[in-house]
């Protein structure tokens, strides 16, 4: 077994995919209109999903924006720097809601960006964990 993918939904779908691909760096692997049901599935990954876990973002066509609710945390991304990784962010017109920094009370080097929806993605430092 493996996990193959993450569901986010989203409001407006090429805005997500411009934060994804365009801010995070990942790929458009594919997209899917299904006219009858009235949605889009469209994934989006640093890898090809035979070999990698990757999000799907779901664009309900007749939902502009959804509550997030309080059971959902966040995506988490291993990073090289997350000083650079936040500063990359920020360049493209991102939001980092938590500067790189080591977590409380341990080590490890984090920082917390968000995307357009509201979800969190947090940068985790290689090699701090």
């Amino acid at each position: 077994m493996r996990l193959l993918h993450t569901m986010l939904r989203v409001g407006e779908l090429d805005r997500s995919l411009a934060f994804y691909q365009d801010v995070l760096g990942m790929q458009l692997l594919r997209r899917q209109d299904y006219p009858d049901g009235r949605f889009t599935l469209a994934f989006v990954g640093y890898g090809d999903e035979d070999s990698n876990t990757v999000i799907e973002l779901t664009h309900n066509w007749d939902t502009a924006s959804y509550e997030m609710g309080n059971a959902f945390g966040h995506l988490a991304v291993e990073v090289d720097d997350a000083y650079a990784a936040c500063d990359a962010v920020r360049a493209k017109g991102g939001k980092v809601v938590r500067e790189a920094g080591p977590m409380k009370h341990g080590t490890t080097v984090i920082a917390f960006v968000e995307d357009p929806d509201g979800y969190k993605i947090e940068f985790i430092q290689k090699g701090t964990r």
